[in-house]
C-alpha cells in the first residue's frame, strides 16, 4: 500500500514577471557568489520544490535594467522579434524569505554566459528580472533514503534540498566540480554521507554510482547536471530496477548549446 506521506504533488503556479534589488552579496568558493535581492515586487513570490527554475532576466550592455517579458492575452508571454528578446538564463530560488522579501541566487563565475559575466561584477542596488517558477514538483522528505547526484549546475538544488531534510533523513550525495575549491559547504540536519568527484574523470562518477547499493524500504532519487551525463545515470538507475516513479533525472544544460532545461522521461 502506497504510504500517503510519499505522495509526490505537482502545484503550478501563475506567471508573473518581478524585479528585484541588490542587497546582499556573499562569495563562496572559488567560482560561487550567492547575491540577495530585495523589492516590492518579490511579494508574493512562491517557489514550492528545491529543484523549481525561474527565468532571470538580464540587462543588455550599456542598459541598467532589463528588458522584461511582456504578457499576451491569454497570459502567456508575447512574442516578440528575436533581436528584441530578454537575456535569460534558468536559475534556482537557492533560499526565499517571504517575511523579509528577500530572494538568493547562485551564480557560477566560470563561462562566458550572461549570468557569469554579470554577476562577477554585481553591486549593491542594481536590478534584476524574474519570472516563475511556473510550477513546482514537490517531494515529500519522508522517504527512508535519499539520493542526490549532480555537477555543479546542481550545487544550488542539491544544497537547498539538504537544508530542508529532517534530522534522521538517511542521504547519499554525489557531486562533480572542476576544481576542489568549488567544495561547498552543504549544511544539513540529516544522515548525510557527501561525495565528492572531479568533473574532469567522466567515469568516476558512474562507478561510484554503481558501487552504492540500493538500500530497503522507500527512497528517491534526484540527478541533475549536463545532459549526456543526467541521460546515463538515469539509465543506469533503471536498469538496476530504481522505480521511474521514483526517479527524477534533469538536464540543466547541454555541451555545446545554451539555455537547454529538460526533464528527461519516457
Amino acid at each position: 500500500m502506497a504510504r500517503d506521506d510519499l505522495v509526490i504533488e505537482r502545484v503550478r503556479h501563475p506567471l508573473r514577471f518581478r524585479l528585484g534589488q541588490v542587497c546582499a552579496i556573499h562569495p563562496r568558493g572559488a567560482h560561487w557568489v550567492r547575491i540577495t535581492f530585495r523589492g516590492p515586487d518579490l511579494v508574493g513570490f512562491v517557489s514550492a520544490s528545491f529543484d523549481d527554475h525561474v527565468k532571470v532576466f538580464f540587462p543588455a550592455p550599456g542598459e541598467a535594467l532589463p528588458r522584461m517579458p511582456q504578457l499576451d492575452a491569454d497570459g502567456l508571454p508575447a512574442r516578440v522579434p528575436e533581436a528584441a528578446r530578454p537575456i535569460a538564463r534558468d536559475y534556482t530560488p537557492r533560499r526565499f524569505d517571504p517575511v523579509r522579501g528577500e530572494l538568493d541566487i547562485e551564480f557560477v563565475l566560470h563561462g562566458d554566459g550572461p549570468g557569469a559575466r554579470w554577476a562577477a561584477h554585481a553591486r549593491i542596488g542594481q536590478t534584476l528580472g524574474f519570472g516563475g517558477p511556473r510550477g513546482s514538483l514537490v517531494i515529500p522528505t519522508g522517504y527512508d533514503w535519499h539520493w542526490l547526484i549532480g555537477d555543479a549546475s546542481a550545487l544550488p538544488a542539491i544544497g537547498r534540498r539538504l537544508e530542508m531534510l529532517p534530522s534522521g533523513a538517511q542521504a547519499r550525495v554525489l557531486l562533480t566540480v572542476d576544481d576542489p575549491a568549488d567544495r561547498l559547504a552543504l549544511p544539513t540536519a540529516a544522515q548525510a554521507d557527501i561525495r565528492w568527484l572531479p568533473a574532469t574523470d567522466g567515469g568516476a562518477l558512474y562507478a561510484a554510482l554503481a558501487s552504492w547499493e540500493i538500500p530497503p524500504g522507500e527512497g528517491y532519487v534526484w540527478a541533475a547536471g549536463e545532459l549526456t551525463m543526467a541521460r546515463a545515470v538515469r539509465q543506469q538507475l533503471l536498469a538496476r530496477g530504481i522505480d521511474k516513479q521514483r526517479l527524477r533525472a534533469v538536464s540543466y544544460w547541454q555541451r555545446g548549446e545554451t539555455a537547454r532545461h529538460q526533464t528527461l522521461d519516457d
